[in-house]
């Protein structure tokens, strides 16, 4: 087969390739490992969202594959370093959710500030308490940026319009990056650092062994009392537990969380019950107009990837090496 989708997706790009290639559309295979291990053997690319592994064992079986086409940002289900090393192109248009995403990171950050979610629950249920629901401003409050690339750079700037201060932590930004100066954004040389002085946290970093849990216990510690925690990346930055540890002590006064450990979380945990806490299923990208930037790429690509020529949105190199 040419393309093999292990995921749900359904656009009118994918159907354009389905008229030029045969297209296996199984979007149930992602849940089982042994099956999809089986089914690469035969493909000459696949298209994939964030719940299928390819991990090295089953990219090992991928004998015929050239790319990879991956519908969202994260990569953290996919051995890069073995697909490269295979000579597999990985395609990923990093840019195309970034609006999306940055808007609905500021979403949360006026929900959680003015109690959206809560007063609408407590007001569709009959009641009419507004002093209960009193918020606080943006303005003039400092926002950390755990993360300062395209997406994070893309809240300070909405969160600076707002009035916000901006401080920032991306281990890869130098302190003389023109974006921190047109910002007025401080950079610190630890996450510490900037969630300590922070009325607001959010987060936009990658899911790496360096990344995992690196908001845990501690570091919930060491964030202003009040602060709210807001994280549209990856769920295994945080360490849930200690999250509700940190709400239900009252020390952040709340969270809002597009991402969680385990997509889908399975059995509810204490932050479905939290009324300040916003849980959302992993939207952040799922806007019509990002869904179409990432499709087109992504069927774009694997079609140039197919015919023998270069990948525009690649993340390892533009050609297959195999």
């Amino acid at each position: 087969m040419d393309v093999l989708i292990t995921e749900p997706a359904n656009s009118p790009h994918i159907d354009r390739l389905s008229e030029r290639y045969e297209v296996v559309n199984n979007p149930e295979l992602f849940k089982d490992p042994n099956a999809l291990k089986q089914a690469i053997a035969d493909a000459r690319s696949v298209i994939l969202r964030n719940q299928t592994k390819l991990t090295a064992d089953v990219l090992g079986a991928a004998t015929n594959l050239r790319g990879i086409g991956r519908l969202g940002v994260g990569l953290d289900n996919i051995d890069v370093t073995k697909a490269s090393e295979d000579g597999i192109v990985v395609v990923a248009p990093l840019n195309a959710n970034a609006v999306s995403v940055a808007e609905l990171a500021m979403g949360l950050m006026l929900s959680l500030a003015r109690k959206l979610a809560a007063a609408d629950r407590d007001t569709k249920a009959g009641g009419w308490n507004r002093k209960t629901f009193t918020g606080f401003e943006l303005d003039g409050k400092t926002l950390a940026v755990c993360g300062f690339g395209r997406i994070g750079r893309m809240v300070a700037t909405r969160a600076k319009a707002f009035g916000m201060n901006i401080v920032a932590f991306d281990p890869f930004v130098k302190t003389d990056d023109p974006g921190l100066k047109e910002l007025g954004a401080t950079l610190t040389d630890s996450v510490a650092g900037a969630v300590g002085c922070a009325d607001i946290i959010t987060v936009h970093m990658p899911l790496t062994d360096e990344t995992k849990h690196v908001f845990n216990a501690d570091m919930f510690r060491s964030m202003k009392p009040g602060a709210a925690f807001i994280n549209t990346s990856r769920g295994g930055v945080v360490c849930e537990k200690d999250l509700v540890a940190a709400l239900e002590s009252g020390h952040l006064a709340g969270a809002g969380l597009d991402v969680r450990e385990s997509e889908p979380p399975g059995k509810p945990s204490a932050l479905e019950s939290m009324d300040q806490v916003i849980v959302l299923p992993h939207i952040g990208a799922f806007t019509k107009e990002a869904q179409d930037r990432t499709y087109a790429a992504v069927a774009s690509d694997l079609d140039r990837i197919l015919q023998g020529e270069s990948a525009e949105n690649f993340v390892n190199f533009d050609r297959p090496n195999r």
